[in-house]
């Protein structure tokens, strides 16, 4: 049962990591629910790692494309490595920064207000915001300056806080620099792989020693793991055809009455 409940963990995780409804505080409010054991929190960010793995599989071509021309000094790839680093290091530093005192605040409360203050922002910015235009599921990366990258990195600070979403920080953080909706998300994909692979990695060496205090062990760890990977990456390709010809105000409407029924239970309870 502790597996099966590792499993139904990792594909929430799958499905809620690449879309602007924060899957931390989904794993927050499910591991509540299934009084799942993960004491040392370990768990709730390894698991993120399955996610990670699907963005690197589904890019492969691209980032062996991207590696190798650092060595040829591609210019249009060095630019992009270079946007890449800029828009990674802002939360990258304050979240490590604040490792020690973030966890306080992944409460179910505080799941519930930035869902629904998420969800109020996604819309307004939907609303009364008119992003580029999208060519098709192909993303423009050479739209993408250090003046853009350096907002979407500042905009993914905001992400640090349980519930708000870091890819729904960082999407719509582009969509206010000047990106279109497909530009902006792939992006956000690939700025998840060195914030979430260093987390699971930090979490994963330095409190290795209590993997016994997760329900299941590493088995259940393992399972969990997979059942991301699959997920997230039947997710990734969704969302790529989806956001080319639909805008994001389905997940704001989403995650305010998610927020709103956290809220209510929690004052009933």
């Amino acid at each position: 049962m502790e597996i099966f409940h590792a499993i139904i963990l990792g594909i929430i995780e799958g499905l809620t990591e690449f879309l602007p409804i924060s899957s931390t505080g989904h794993l927050v409010v499910a591991e509540r629910v299934l009084d799942y054991k993960d004491t040392a929190e370990i768990f709730t960010v390894v698991v993120q790692m399955g996610a990670i793995f699907a963005v690197i599989w589904f890019y492969r071509a691209d980032l062996v494309h991207k590696v190798a021309g650092l060595f040829k000094r591609d210019k249009n790839v060095l630019k992009f490595w270079a946007n890449w680093i800029i828009a990674t290091i802002p939360a990258g530093m304050l979240g490590f920064a604040l490792k020690d005192r973030l966890s306080d605040y992944a409460v179910t409360a505080t799941v519930g207000v930035t869902m629904v203050l998420g969800g109020v922002l996604i819309w307004l910015i939907e609303t009364y915001h008119k992003p580029a235009k999208a060519h098709g599921t192909e993303a423009q990366f050479d739209k993408i300056n250090p003046v853009i990258a350096l907002k979407i990195g500042l905009y993914q600070i905001l992400a640090l806080a349980p519930g708000v979403s870091r890819s729904g920080a960082t999407i719509m953080g582009g969509l206010l620099s000047g990106l279109d909706r497909v530009t902006a998300t792939a992006f956000s994909f690939y700025l998840s792989i060195p914030i979430l692979l260093l987390a699971g990695s930090y979490q994963l060496l330095s409190n290795h020693d209590e993997l016994n205090t997760i329900a299941g062990g590493g088995m259940a760890l393992a399972a969990g793991t997979a059942a991301s990977f699959i997920t997230a990456f039947i997710t990734i390709k969704w969302l790529l055809r989806y956001v080319s010809r639909h805008d994001f105000k389905i997940f704001a409407y989403y995650r305010i009455v998610v927020g709103m029924l956290i809220l209510i239970t929690l004052a009933l309870v």
